[in-house]
């Protein structure tokens, strides 16, 4: 299993001497284990030059199929460890914007079934969803779908509301029952900043109707208050879901229900490379209560 393990972070970093830093043993170490599993294999499985470090294609597609094979059995003995002593230890749970009741009753479930296990409340950042995943900062999160991300586990999927568009008090759409998407093109759309992805600042603040027209955009935001404040002081307009615009009501924002576009939706996000079985514990307690 330690050759394994070394193999597989050796594949990630490609680099000895980064992947004796991450095992905690020297880069000797780290060579003695990727030759062993070469002898147990029959053939070279790294190529190492004084330049860089590279997988063969026999490394390649052995990396290939041993990554699902090894998840799978680390997921078993963690499974399995967990039920002889009971999820314990400390998760970290991102959200953005808003820690609704859907979450909360999912956090009172995972407390009462798991007592020893201690949980962590995290926002992240609007502009950055996925970041605090990828880097290691939670242990889960619950964001804003569409997840398309390399890496990432989308577990369960929940809260699909129509969206609605937060407006000025003063702006011409403030007094309506609700709009039709292809109206969202007559004014300026408040939109997402990066770190976030292109394709899910775009599903946030699209750049087009259904049918083809084009959406001015508006000024870019980072965080959730941001947005408000400009669509408040009328500097555009911003979608957003049902249940934060409920949250975050205030009296010089006016929020209009959106027709013709799709639902918005959470979902709960983990690193594949870091699953636990507290992750999955919590992925269930999600399910079972929305």
């Amino acid at each position: 299993m330690r050759e394994l393990e070394c193999f597989l972070v050796l594949a990630e970093e490609l680099h000895f001497g980064r992947t004796g830093a991450r095992l905690y043993v020297s880069q000797s170490r780290v060579s003695q284990l990727v030759r062993a599993l070469e002898r147990r294999v029959g053939a070279r499985l790294v190529e190492r030059t004084s330049r860089r470090v590279r997988l063969t294609p026999l490394g390649t597609d052995f990396l290939a199929g041993l990554r699902p094979a090894y998840d799978a059995l680390r997921g078993t003995i963690e499974s399995t460890v967990a039920a002889a002593r009971g999820i314990e230890g400390r998760l970290r749970i991102g959200f953005q914007g808003t820690a609704d009741d859907r979450i909360m009753r999912a956090i009172d479930t995972f407390h009462t079934r798991h007592p020893g296990c201690a949980t962590e409340i995290v926002e992240i950042p609007l502009h950055d969803p996925f970041g605090p995943v990828h880097r290691g900062e939670v242990d889960a999160a619950v964001v804003l779908l569409p997840v398309e991300e390399p890496g990432l586990v989308l577990g369960p999927v929940f809260s699909e509301q129509q969206q609605t568009l937060a407006v000025s008090v003063r702006h011409p759409f403030a007094s309506r029952a609700s709009i039709d998407a292809e109206d969202l093109a007559d004014g300026p759309l408040v939109g997402v900043e990066g770190p976030a992805p292109e394709y899910w600042r775009y599903a946030q603040a699209p750049t087009s109707t259904p049918g083809g027209r084009p959406i001015p955009p508006g000024p870019g935001v980072r965080t959730l208050q941001e947005g408000l404040t400009l669509a408040a002081a009328g500097r555009g307009a911003m979608l957003l879901c049902r249940p934060t615009a409920d949250y975050h009501g205030r009296r010089d924002i006016t929020f209009v229900p959106v027709t013709g576009l799709p639902d918005s939706a959470l979902g709960l996000v983990w690193h594949q490379d870091r699953e636990t079985a507290r992750t999955r514990a919590f992925s269930t307690a999600v399910t079972d209560v929305t």
